[in-house]
């Protein structure tokens, strides 16, 4: 199994430039919307650090976590981590960029699916055993993770639309297109509206997502369970 660097791209969970569309969904509750997305990163943050070896695990960061809800934790979380500004360009591009300052294989994941585990992070990089690349779609359209054999080929995706329901689709287009061959992985829900909230709790009762969601917008203890 090819040994790849683990890459989040995220924003600092800041109230009011994080989760806008879940925001809307709680009644324009900013602060609980980026308590959410604090939460669902510190579970992918602590999923990574127990897959990966040291040495191999990279922050695209847009943001400060010193502005962040629970700033203390995240800043804890990535001790030992490689951040890096994300560039100033549009998304696609900041993803091709973060890609490319890889110089090895990666696997790149967001901060939308606090469900992932280390089993299916081992899923990812086995599939670049035996491919260019693979594309890990999301309930919507999207996907949730993108693994190359070589960071460099980054530069394949930097005008796919982002955020349409046709992205995972047009994604693997670009990479068939640029010559990979391409492995596809599990289906994930993102969590981008409070349905999707929901539905990741129930699915991953034991995280910090679920918990912060039972904190900030469920009542009674143990709803989600």
């Amino acid at each position: 199994m090819v040994n790849p660097d683990l890459l989040i791209v995220a924003k600092a969970p800041v109230p009011g430039v994080v989760k806008t569309r879940l925001a809307a969904d709680l009644g324009g509750d900013v602060n609980a919307a980026a308590q959410l997305a604090a939460a669902g990163l510190l579970d992918t943050l602590e999923v990574c650090s127990a897959w990966s070896a040291a040495g191999h695990r990279r922050l695209s960061l847009a943001g400060s976590l010193e502005s962040a809800v629970r700033a203390d934790e995240l800043q804890r979380a990535v001790q030992g981590w490689v951040i890096t500004p994300q560039v100033t360009a549009m998304f696609a591009q900041r993803l091709a960029a973060a890609h490319m300052a890889c110089d090895g294989p990666v696997i790149q994941l967001g901060m939308d699916t606090p469900q992932v585990t280390t089993a299916l992070l081992t899923v990812l990089a086995q599939a670049l055993t035996t491919h260019d690349a693979v594309v890990a779609p999301a309930a919507d359209g999207g996907w949730w993770a993108l693994g190359l054999r070589s960071g460099l080929h980054g530069a394949l995706i930097a005008d796919v639309p982002m955020s349409t329901e046709n992205t995972c689709t047009a994604t693997v287009s670009a990479l068939e297109r640029g010559g990979l061959s391409v492995a596809t992985a599990p289906i994930l829900r993102d969590v981008d509206h409070l349905d999707d909230a929901i539905a990741v709790g129930r699915e991953c009762p034991d995280t910090h997502f679920a918990r912060s969601l039972e904190a900030q917008v469920l009542t009674g203890a143990g709803v989600l369970r």
